[in-house]
């Protein structure tokens, strides 16, 4: 899903220290080959060849094994039940990835975009880097970028590309000079506005003998939403579908006419447990989202599409223009799944065979953590974790039990009010700025806040490292004034228009700010108008309050245009400072306990 993209600001830190894709193709080959096709082509090749496509998608740096309920994916059982498995870690990611590979003479491995970005610490703090080398050992071939790909503007995104030292922070490494992705970026539908070519390769193909496979990667054409003006500036984001249908006839004129779309933009399953088969009755019925109009409308010479943002789990079949069956994928986020799928590649029509007996279902398999860990992914934690230790390491604060955040499936999150709360407690101070709420996008919770961490600290302890993975993109707090009747089009904006029409984005609200949320009915009318009080009274439409908020908000991110029309701004500390100040004031005597997120009443 989509989270709050800023400019980091660590110097004072650091100062510190088909189916899937093969049940679908694009010039579809004849429902069945012609006979004779499987006994080879007379020159000791077999007709078709078994090429496969290992991917995966949201990564956000996640090193080391998510924490909280971020770190399960949820399992259907036969029985209708479901369970949580402990998912995700670059060391058992990497092992996963290898032992896929094994008896495969032909195997590619792609991503969906977010590989970086909104990462924990132990990336964030160095620009990403750790996990740019990270994923070059997991031998990553090609990825789109992803919303996230822009948190630091388009120059930081091409040094993650094409390597060098941090323009101001210099090397990391005493003597080591960062390489850059040894995989290739794409970037088809982003546009320089100055030079009007993309700012990245559009196409990749993939290579070997006579086979060849074309890949065309695309973000989502709505990322100046999610991402600060900053990080897109110079910029412009074209359209999905149109792009990709530019590009595959492209290829085809190059002679490729086997094509996979890597796609930053996703839909969202009717039930989220990683193996639920939303292949139900009717086209794309058991999936929603923007990527169902996508699928629909991508040109039919593509044969399989991988897709991401949303961070759910799914392998869907969604025909394409032509009727013809095409599987649409997504595995998930935070290293937890990656999708196995089998592409049948016919020789002679140099084409991916579309058909029950030659394309297998696109499966989603778990990164279980009881797999052995890859010593090179565990060296280069350690290694990392080394530089980062003077910073991560420092506690910051107390809490009682655990805090769910990213990980909660719930409009309202503990771990949201207890941001939002920081932000209040640290602007409403008269000198600083006299905010009466404070509000916080859901997307920038970049983790739940475990009481037990990974046994390096005493349980409840959270240290900076943890707190950082909570709030890594040091958005600037904005204290400004809305209207009662701005701040109600505000919670209305959460489940209508273009943005959050389908998939909501439900604001965090600091205490004493309440309404209720009606999900019984559609669109604004889902805004208990009458509801929405602060401090028990009513929100008056006329009159003005002072609100915080961070400068993603503040600037309309999210698809909160009507916060754009704020007044009178004074800008306070950043959101992780806001985050820390609070966190300091507890002990271990007296530490954090999770806020009963009552703040919000939702009617089901």
């Amino acid at each position: 899903m989509s989270a709050t993209p800023q400019r980091h600001r660590r110097n004072r830190r650091l100062a510190l220290i088909a189916t899937a894709a093969t049940a679908a193709s694009g010039a579809l080959v004849a429902a069945a080959l012609p006979a004779g096709a499987a006994g080879g082509d007379g020159a000791g090749k077999s007709r078709t060849v078994d090429v496969q496509l290992l991917s995966f998608n949201d990564f956000h740096g996640t090193l080391e094994p998510p924490q909280g309920s971020s770190g399960s994916v949820t399992e259907r059982q036969a029985d209708g039940t479901t369970k949580a498995i402990p998912a995700g870690g670059v060391e058992y990611l990497a092992t996963s990835l290898r032992e896929a590979r094994k008896g495969h003479e032909y195997s590619i491995t792609a991503a969906a975009g977010d590989m970086i970005g909104g990462s924990p610490m132990l990336s964030g703090l160095f620009h990403d880097e750790p996990t740019v080398e990270a994923l070059n050992k997991l031998k990553l071939d090609v990825s789109s970028v992803g919303n996230h790909e822009f948190d630091e503007g388009k120059q930081e995104l091409r040094r993650m590309a094409y390597g060098g030292c941090h323009p101001v922070e210099g090397c990391f490494e005493m003597g080591k000079e960062f390489t850059g992705s040894e995989f290739k970026y794409l970037a088809a539908n982003v546009v320089d506005e100055k030079t009007k070519r993309p700012m990245m390769s559009p196409t990749w193909i993939w290579k070997k003998g006579d086979v060849k496979i074309g890949f065309i990667g695309v973000t989502l054409e709505g990322t100046p939403d999610v991402v600060t003006a900053e990080g897109v500036k110079g910029l412009k984001f074209g359209d999905e579908v149109e792009t990709i249908n530019k590009y595959a006839a492209e290829l085809n004129k190059q002679g490729v006419k086997s094509i996979v779309a890597l796609i930053h933009e996703g839909g969202l399953p009717a039930n989220g447990a990683y193996n639920y088969d939303c292949n139900v009755p009717g086209a794309g019925a058991g999936i929603s989202g923007a990527i169902v109009d996508i699928a629909k409308n991508v040109d039919a010479k593509v044969d399989a599409l991988v897709t991401g943002h949303t961070h759910q789990a799914y392998a869907c079949n969604i025909p394409d223009p032509a009727g013809n069956p095409r599987m649409v994928t997504s595995a998930a986020s935070l290293g937890r799944l990656f999708t196995d799928t089998t592409l049948t590649y016919d020789r002679q029509t140099k084409d991916i065979v579309r058909t029950a007996a030659l394309a297998p279902k696109p499966v989603n398999k778990v990164v279980t953590r009881d797999v052995p860990k890859a010593p090179d992914m565990t060296e280069l934690i350690d290694r990392w974790k080394t530089l980062a230790a003077p910073v991560a390491n420092r506690p910051m604060g107390y809490i009682s039990a655990d805090v769910p955040g990213r990980g909660l499936d719930a409009p309202e999150k503990p771990l949201g009010d207890l941001i939002a709360d920081a932000q209040l407690e640290a602007t409403a101070p008269a000198d600083k700025g006299g905010a009466q709420l404070a509000l916080m996008n859901p997307g920038g919770i970049r983790s739940d806040l475990a009481y037990k961490a990974s046994g390096e600290e005493g349980d409840g302890v959270v240290t900076y490292g943890e707190s950082y993975t909570v709030q890594p993109f040091n958005n600037l707090l904005n204290i400004v004034d809305l209207t009662g009747a701005q701040l109600i089009t505000a919670l209305q904006q959460q489940v209508s228009g273009p943005v959050n029409g389908v998939n909501p984005k439900i604001l965090q609200v600091s205490k004493g700010f309440t309404y209720t949320l009606d999900m019984t009915k559609s669109g604004a009318d889902r805004i208990v108008v009458d509801s929405v009080k602060l401090n028990g009274a009513a929100i008056d439409p006329a009159k003005t309050y002072r609100v915080a908020m961070n400068e993603f908000l503040a600037g309309g991110g999210d698809g909160f245009t009507v916060l754009k029309e704020h007044k009178n701004k004074l800008v306070g500390v950043s959101d992780l400072d806001a985050f820390n100040a609070l966190l300091a004031k507890s002990s271990a005597a007296s530490p954090i306990a999770p806020p009963a997120a009552d703040r919000i009443t939702v009617i089901k």
